[in-house]
Protein backbone atom coordinates (compact mmCIF):
# COMPACT_ATOMS: atom_id res chain seq x y z
CA UNK A 1 0.00 0.00 0.00
CA UNK A 2 1.40 3.46 -0.86
CA UNK A 3 1.82 6.23 1.66
CA UNK A 4 -1.28 7.96 -0.22
CA UNK A 5 -3.38 5.48 0.43
CA UNK A 6 -2.72 5.10 3.83
CA UNK A 7 -3.73 8.86 4.31
CA UNK A 8 -6.56 8.16 2.06
CA UNK A 9 -7.81 5.32 4.39
CA UNK A 10 -7.07 7.61 7.96
CA UNK A 11 -9.53 10.42 5.76
CA UNK A 12 -11.76 7.80 5.08
CA UNK A 13 -12.17 7.17 8.87
CA UNK A 14 -12.06 10.41 9.86
CA UNK A 15 -14.81 11.83 7.37
CA UNK A 16 -17.30 9.05 8.20
CA UNK A 17 -17.27 9.51 12.02
CA UNK A 18 -17.26 12.80 11.36
CA UNK A 19 -20.19 12.49 9.59
CA UNK A 20 -21.76 10.28 12.02
CA UNK A 21 -20.95 12.81 15.35
CA UNK A 22 -22.82 15.54 13.03
CA UNK A 23 -25.62 14.00 12.29
CA UNK A 24 -26.14 12.57 16.19
CA UNK A 25 -25.12 15.56 17.86
CA UNK A 26 -27.28 17.53 15.25
CA UNK A 27 -29.33 18.67 18.31
CA UNK A 28 -26.63 20.42 20.17
CA UNK A 29 -26.20 22.55 17.38
CA UNK A 30 -22.45 21.95 17.95
CA UNK A 31 -20.32 21.38 14.77
CA UNK A 32 -17.01 18.77 14.70
CA UNK A 33 -14.57 21.65 15.38
CA UNK A 34 -16.92 23.41 18.49
CA UNK A 35 -17.66 19.98 20.17
CA UNK A 36 -14.00 18.80 19.66
CA UNK A 37 -12.89 22.59 21.38
CA UNK A 38 -14.99 21.64 24.00
CA UNK A 39 -14.01 18.27 24.97
CA UNK A 40 -10.37 19.38 24.92
CA UNK A 41 -11.05 22.35 27.16
CA UNK A 42 -13.38 20.10 29.38
CA UNK A 43 -9.81 17.59 29.34
CA UNK A 44 -7.28 20.85 30.13
CA UNK A 45 -9.88 23.11 32.32
CA UNK A 46 -7.40 26.24 32.11
CA UNK A 47 -5.95 25.66 29.18
CA UNK A 48 -5.76 29.44 26.54
CA UNK A 49 -6.74 29.40 23.00
CA UNK A 50 -2.81 28.99 21.50
CA UNK A 51 -2.53 25.97 23.25
CA UNK A 52 -6.00 24.65 22.21
CA UNK A 53 -5.33 25.53 18.50
CA UNK A 54 -1.67 23.74 18.79
CA UNK A 55 -3.17 20.56 20.33
CA UNK A 56 -5.71 20.82 17.57
CA UNK A 57 -3.62 21.81 15.08
CA UNK A 58 -6.41 23.97 14.14
CA UNK A 59 -4.77 27.91 13.36
CA UNK A 60 -5.69 30.50 15.94
CA UNK A 61 -8.12 32.34 14.00
CA UNK A 62 -10.69 29.56 13.83
CA UNK A 63 -9.76 28.48 17.08
CA UNK A 64 -10.90 31.86 18.36
CA UNK A 65 -14.00 31.75 16.44
CA UNK A 66 -15.27 28.34 17.78
CA UNK A 67 -14.37 29.78 21.25
CA UNK A 68 -16.62 32.61 20.90
CA UNK A 69 -19.22 30.35 19.83
CA UNK A 70 -19.11 28.17 22.70
CA UNK A 71 -19.16 31.16 24.78
CA UNK A 72 -21.97 32.61 23.28
CA UNK A 73 -23.83 29.46 24.02
CA UNK A 74 -22.51 29.42 27.85
CA UNK A 75 -20.54 26.27 27.39
CA UNK A 76 -17.16 27.66 28.43
CA UNK A 77 -16.43 30.84 29.75
CA UNK A 78 -12.53 32.69 30.29
CA UNK A 79 -11.19 33.69 33.12
CA UNK A 80 -8.14 36.61 33.43
CA UNK A 81 -4.47 34.91 33.95
CA UNK A 82 -4.00 36.58 38.07
CA UNK A 83 -0.36 37.98 36.42
CA UNK A 84 -0.70 38.60 32.75
CA UNK A 85 -4.77 40.04 32.31
CA UNK A 86 -3.95 39.71 27.96
CA UNK A 87 -4.04 36.01 28.78
CA UNK A 88 -7.32 34.29 29.42
CA UNK A 89 -8.11 30.79 30.70
CA UNK A 90 -10.71 28.30 29.45
CA UNK A 91 -13.32 26.53 31.56
CA UNK A 92 -16.40 24.77 31.13
CA UNK A 93 -19.32 25.48 32.24
CA UNK A 94 -21.90 23.11 33.87
CA UNK A 95 -23.97 23.00 30.89
CA UNK A 96 -20.09 22.37 28.98
CA UNK A 97 -19.50 19.69 31.43
CA UNK A 98 -22.44 17.67 30.53
CA UNK A 99 -22.32 18.04 27.15
CA UNK A 100 -18.70 16.89 27.40
CA UNK A 101 -19.55 14.03 28.75
CA UNK A 102 -22.07 12.86 26.36
CA UNK A 103 -19.39 13.62 23.49
CA UNK A 104 -17.32 11.62 25.28
CA UNK A 105 -19.04 8.71 25.51
CA UNK A 106 -19.27 8.80 21.84
CA UNK A 107 -15.87 8.82 21.53
CA UNK A 108 -15.25 5.77 23.46
CA UNK A 109 -18.44 3.89 21.80
CA UNK A 110 -16.43 4.99 18.17
CA UNK A 111 -13.37 3.83 19.44
CA UNK A 112 -14.69 0.17 20.16
CA UNK A 113 -16.42 0.63 16.68
CA UNK A 114 -13.76 1.30 14.29
CA UNK A 115 -11.59 -0.99 16.02
CA UNK A 116 -13.86 -3.92 16.57
CA UNK A 117 -11.77 -7.45 15.65
CA UNK A 118 -8.31 -6.25 17.20
CA UNK A 119 -6.61 -7.75 19.91
CA UNK A 120 -5.92 -5.22 22.78
CA UNK A 121 -1.65 -5.65 21.34
CA UNK A 122 -2.89 -4.70 17.71
CA UNK A 123 -4.84 -1.67 19.38
CA UNK A 124 -1.46 -1.01 20.97
CA UNK A 125 0.36 -1.11 17.99
CA UNK A 126 -1.63 0.92 16.43
CA UNK A 127 -2.48 3.35 18.79
CA UNK A 128 1.48 3.39 18.61
CA UNK A 129 2.01 4.07 14.71
CA UNK A 130 -0.84 6.41 14.74
CA UNK A 131 1.06 8.81 17.27
CA UNK A 132 4.01 8.86 14.78
CA UNK A 133 1.83 9.78 11.78
CA UNK A 134 0.33 12.64 14.15
CA UNK A 135 3.65 14.11 15.23
CA UNK A 136 4.89 14.21 11.71
CA UNK A 137 1.58 15.88 10.72
CA UNK A 138 1.99 18.30 13.57
CA UNK A 139 5.70 18.91 12.34
CA UNK A 140 4.81 19.59 8.83
CA UNK A 141 1.79 21.53 9.88
CA UNK A 142 4.12 23.91 12.28
CA UNK A 143 6.32 24.19 9.18
CA UNK A 144 3.66 25.26 6.80
CA UNK A 145 1.64 27.24 9.23
CA UNK A 146 5.09 29.49 9.95
CA UNK A 147 5.83 30.55 6.26
CA UNK A 148 7.50 26.86 5.57
CA UNK A 149 7.30 25.50 1.70
CA UNK A 150 7.27 21.92 1.60
CA UNK A 151 9.53 20.30 -1.33
CA UNK A 152 7.50 17.68 -3.07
Amino acid sequence: MAEEDILREIGSISRALDSIANIEFKDLELNRGQYLYLTRVFEHPGIISDHLATLLNIDRTTTARGIRKLEREGLIFKEDDETNKKIKHLFVTDTGKKLAKEIERENVYSNTLVTKGLTKAEQARLQKYLSVLEKNARESWNFVKNGGKRKY
